[in-house]
Order: C-alpha cells, then structure tokens, then sequence
C-alpha cells in the first residue's frame, strides 16, 4: 500500500501537467517563485539529508488552486490513465539502409549542433551533416505538423531541466513560429541558438523563461531582438 506522501507526489506531477508546467501551477498556488515546487519535484536532499514533501496545509492549497476536492491530493487517479495502455508492438533497430515505411518519414537531424539550454552560443543552423531521424508520418500529420518544416537537434545545458536535460535530442516545427504563451520555441536571439519557454509581453516584448528557475532568472527583450526558429513538438533523451 502506497504512503500518503507517495501519492500527493505522483498527485503533484497530474496538477503540474494540468496546470501547464511547475511555473504556472506555482503562480495558481500563489507561490511568487516555482523553486519550492521543484526541490519537491527533484526530491532535492534539504535538513538532514532529507527530500522535502507535501504537507498536509500545501495539500490543500495546491487543490484549491486546481479546483480540486478536498483530500484530492491524497488519493490515488493514475489508475484511470494506466488503463489506456495499449499494445504498439516492438522495437525494432534500423540503420541508413533499412528501407522507409509506408508510414514513415526521415527527417534532417543536425548532430553536431546544439541549442543551448544555457546562456546560448552561436552557430549556423543550416550546417548539415546527413544524420537523420524518423517519424510516422501519421503522428506528424495529427498534430498539424509538415514534414518539411521538421529539423532535429540537440540541447545543451542544463537550464531546461528536469523537463529537458542535457543532451536531449529535440524536434522543431520550423512552420510554427507564432508566440503561444508557455510553449517552448528553438530562437535565434542576436546570434545565439537557444531553446527556452517564450511568452508575449505587452509593447512587443517577449520574456525568456528557463526551467530551472533556481540558476536562470527570467529575460525580457524586444520581439525584434529574436528570431524565432520554431516550436519544439517533441523530445527523447536516454538515462
């Protein structure tokens, strides 16, 4: 039987996801800086060694801002989304040589080059080196996403973390360049590639997030400071 500070962690991740990321769901809960919420996340060893956990009054204050029921917090909801596990067959390993399926499609995946998940550094995006990634077509064509417009490359750095570590390959929609508040976008900002949360501010500005809030403060510049190269769809990275 699981503890009641198991459940309101894996509780936590739920409200993190419905919420949007641990910085919106701190700024419901009225925290003015999403850090407590990560060590909590991270499990981060704080007196005695010990992981901090969700109290009993935080319970309550996180349910309240996600419109929760009381002693939401410490029941168990996984169950429900576990039983939508379905069957998508084996993994199966395949090289430049192994032939394209019907619905499959390769896209350029530029290894030798890295977004910083940092403070940035510049390169030429256009470098290519004949690497290349798949997709299904199919999954590509559900979210609305081309797959011309599909670059993939590597994050550097650890200001996106724990959602996207170090060394995370990432894949970029280079036809979807419009601002969405909280999304994640791959930008040219005065010669630096970076990947970082954009959200839209008022007189064309736009402000610069990090994950990891704890190391990188928020930026805010001119919207015609930054290009925008595109929005990252997805990421995969191997522990």
């Amino acid at each position: 039987m699981k503890l009641t500070s198991e459940i309101r962690l894996e509780n936590l991740d739920l409200l993190v996801k419905e919420a949007g990321g641990v910085t919106e769901l701190a700024k419901k809960a009225g925290y003015k800086q999403p850090s407590y919420l990560y060590q909590i996340i991270n499990r981060t060893p704080v007196q005695n060694g010990k992981a901090k956990n969700i109290g009993s009054i935080m319970a309550s204050k996180l349910e309240e801002a996600m419109n929760k029921p009381k002693g939401w917090m410490s029941q168990e909801h996984r169950k429900k989304a576990e039983s939508n596990a379905v069957y998508l067959g084996t993994m199966e390993p395949w090289d430049n040589s192994t032939p394209i399926g019907e619905d499959e499609v390769e896209v350029p995946f530029y290894k030798e080059i890295c977004l910083s998940a940092g403070n940035g550094f510049s390169e030429d995006i256009e470098d290519y080196n004949g690497y290349r990634l798949r997709f299904a077509r199919s999954t590509l064509k559900k979210h609305s996403i081309s797959p011309e417009n599909v670059v993939c490359v590597t994050a550097d750095g650890n200001s996106m973390e724990p959602v996207i570590p170090d060394g995370t390959t990432i894949g970029i929609n280079k036809g979807d360049k419009s601002i969405k508040d909280g999304k994640i976008y791959a930008i040219n900002h005065d010669g630096l590639l970076r990947v970082k949360i954009l959200k839209k501010r008022p007189g064309n500005k736009v402000l610069i997030q990090s994950f990891n809030s704890l190391e990188y403060d928020d930026e805010e510049v001119n919207m015609e400071d930054i290009n925008v190269i595109g929005r990252v769809f997805w990421w995969s990275v191997l522990d």
